[in-house]
Parts: structure tokens; sequence; C-alpha cells
């Protein structure tokens, strides 16, 4: 069977790194001085999350290094709802598989899944706190603010989901997502969030915007009395600076799926899939007819969420889910659907050969393909060469090198495009 052959491509995305991390997490710190509200010898629990972020275990470090040159006892704690497979060990283990030690950055972790009950939303709904952190005398938040998966809103991901879902640990994060059936997920985030302001614990956080390069191209230091404010507005430029895949495709190959990736595995807003599978929900995004998914990262832990949104996927795939985790992780969040198993054949070859007849092509060469290594890298990707005239017609795209068969091995697995060893450019 003859499949169009693949061109490499890079996207030209404009590039907004911060040339020193380190040097710009401390400006902002000790610019924003919310050390300054506390008294010497405070307790600071610094959240992390569980998402992939650019540096993060050196942005810990700077945060840690900040408090600690100010007189204050810093230790952080794992901010995630049932990451980790909802143990206190596994959230630990994510931190850690990050790079965040103890000795790396400078402190105490403490991973804990026991919360404290905190009051009540005007809407009724009970606002929980991780237990240790709750001791502490105030709550630094660290993280990314980004558009979220599954809903557009004011408010997305970033902060204020991070003191819902993160602080509220597994027991918060579902009992937050069943409120969020009925009210909306961005209600029930605010009004949380608002709720733990309100109590005086949170000292601020640390925002991040990342660029479509998933370079940090941001951080802001936010004090609690402006975290609403500022977060809309990151999201907003958060937005502009969203990659995209740059045209249509019948099949779309993704190398890896995980929860370091996305919350949802891959970006919904990305290869355009709802969560509970709904093809193509988001409007002027490229439309993508099917999916096909080759592995699982191994930053991941075997929580396959989001594998439901492929139409198929290779058994190497299967063969590393850890059911219990993806369980855990599906029905906290409300959204069964995201560990529903697809079809699934031994090889890549096979998971190609089957998908594409339903792609709304006759002839095999006629199907327009796309490759990525997964949906935070859109920086280089493959696209079939019946899709030349769209490459052309794209001042941001860029052809590497000539058109060449799909590159399967003779077990018929491909060899990946993305590998140091393949990619011409580099």
């Amino acid at each position: 069977m003859r499949f169009p052959r693949i061109l490499l491509v890079r996207q030209r995305l404009p590039d907004h790194r911060i040339p020193d991390l380190d040097a710009a997490v401390q400006d902002e710190l000790q610019q924003s001085a919310l050390a300054d509200r506390l008294r010497p010898g405070a307790r600071v629990a610094i959240a992390c999350g569980s998402r992939g972020i650019a540096n993060l275990a050196l942005i810990v470090r700077a945060v840690v290094a900040y408090f600690r040159s100010r007189g204050m006892q810093p230790f952080v704690f794992p901010a995630m709802g049932s990451h980790g497979a909802a143990t206190a060990e596994g959230q630990a283990a994510v931190l850690e598989h990050y790079g965040i030690t103890e000795s790396f950055v400078g402190c105490p972790i403490e991973s804990c899944l026991e919360v404290v009950p905190v009051g009540y939303t005007p809407e009724g709904i009970e606002v929980y706190l991780d237990r240790v952190a709750a001791g502490s005398d105030a709550i630094f938040l660290i993280n990314r603010v980004k558009w979220h998966t599954s809903f557009e809103g004011r408010i997305e991901s970033g902060l204020f989901k991070m003191m819902a879902i993160g602080l509220g640990k597994h027991a918060g994060a579902q009992a937050y997502h069943t409120w969020a059936c009925n009210l909306g997920l961005e209600k029930v985030i605010l009004q949380v969030g608002r709720h733990l302001l309100a109590t005086g614990k949170i000292l601020g956080g640390l925002a991040i915007v990342e660029d479509a390069n998933h370079n940090i191209g941001k951080v802001e230091a936010v004090p609690a009395e402006k975290m609403e404010q500022r977060e809309a507005e990151l999201l907003t430029l958060a937005k502009t600076w969203r990659a995209k895949l740059p045209c249509d495709l019948d099949i779309l190959i993704v190398d890896e799926i995980g929860k370091d990736v996305s919350g949802t595995g891959m970006d919904t807003k990305v290869v355009n899939r709802s969560i509970e599978g709904a093809y193509n929900p988001w409007p002027g995004l490229p439309r993508v007819g099917r999916i096909f998914v080759r592995d699982l990262s191994d930053l991941s832990y075997g929580n396959a969420v989001g594998i439901g949104m492929a139409d198929v996927v290779a058994d190497r795939l299967v063969d590393k889910i850890d059911w219990n985790a993806t369980y855990i992780n599906s029905l906290t969040a409300s959204t069964p659907a995201g560990a529903r198993l697809p079809i699934h054949f031994p090889t890549d070859r096979e998971c190609l050969e089957k998908i594409w007849p339903t792609a709304g092509r006759l002839r095999p060469e006629e199907v327009t393909i796309g490759w990525i290594r997964n949906t935070l890298k859109l920086d280089v990707l493959g696209l079939s060469e019946n899709l030349l005239p769209q490459i052309r017609g794209n001042p941001a795209l860029e052809v590497v090198g000539p058109a060449f068969d799909l590159p399967f091995d003779s077990e018929g697995n491909l060899l990946s495009l993305f590998a140091e060893a393949v990619l011409p450019y580099r």
C-alpha cells in the first residue's frame, strides 16, 4: 500500500523566550516585595503542579531561593488533583521526575493527599485545602497560564485552576468537577479561587506564559489581590502566542500523548477534538479527520487520559497503560470518555492501513497526513507531499529537505520523524 511521501516542514513561530530565566524570576519576585508581607521565619508553602512547564525545576529553585533570602522557611508541595495515581508518593514522584528534588530546589518537599475543609462558596460548594499547605503561614502558587482544553472563558487554566483543582487535591478535584457538570468549570474555578483568596492564606503566585515554541516568554509575580485581573489579561496574551496545525488533515499522526503534555493527554485545541470525542468542535481551527497515536510519554507514568480522543492507537501504547491511574484521573475529572480504548493494532503500518479508508479518500496516496511529536511541539512537523500547495501558500512554513516515504522499519513500525538521529535539519 502506497501512502503519500512526507515532507519535513519547519513552522516559523515567534520566539519570545526569556534569555536568563533565573534572573527574570528573581527580578520579578524582588520587585513584587511579596515577602515583605510576611514575618521573618514564616513557613511558605510553594504549590507546584504536574504539567510539563519548560524549565520548571529551575523556576521552583529560584522561587525557593527568593523566600530563603528573605528569612522565610519555604517548602514545596504537589498541587495536583488526581495525578500520580492520587497518592502522596505518586505525586512526589511526579515532581522528582521533573527534577524537583529537595537537593536541587533547596527546601523540603511535603506531599500529602489529606485535605481540610475551609468553608463554602455562595453556590454551596465546599472548599478544600491541602492539609500541609493549610498549616503554613502563606501559600505561593507557580503555574502556567494558558487556554483550557474543555471550555472557553475569561479565566481558563492557570493560578485560579491550581487553587481549585490543585490545592483541593483528589477530594477537591472530584467534588469540583461534579459541580462543574451543572455550573460549568470556569464558574467553579472562579468561585473556589475567590473563596480561598478571601481567607488571606494565598500570598500570590508566579504566572508563567509560554510561547508557541514551548519556551517561557513571560514570568510575572502576581499578588493575591490582583490575581483574577492579571490572569485574565495573561490568558489573552497566551492565546495570541498559541501554535496551531497549519492546515486541514485527513490523518494526524501523534508520536506521544501524556499528562506532561496536556491535562487531556493531547491538547484538544490543537487536534480539534473534545475530551468526549466530538470531532472538530472548536471553530477557527484546522479540521482533523482521524487521529493515530503511537505512544505514551514516559513522564505520564502510565496515565493515558485522552486516549479516547484517538481513532486508532498502537499496541505499544496500550501495553504501557496504568489503568488504575487512568481511571482515577478520568473519573475524577468526570470525563470517562477520555479513558475509552480505541481500535488498536500491533504495528504502525497496520494502524494506518486500517484507518485511512475511513478518512473519506478513495486511494491511500490521496490522504493528507500530518505528523507531530506531541501537541506541545509544533515548530517542526511532517506533512504529506500532496499538501505542497498549502505549504507554498503559507509564508510561515519552510520545507526542510526532499520528500521521503513513510520510514517504516522491518517490523512495520515508524522510525520517529523527531528522533535526534533522524531530524536532518539539526
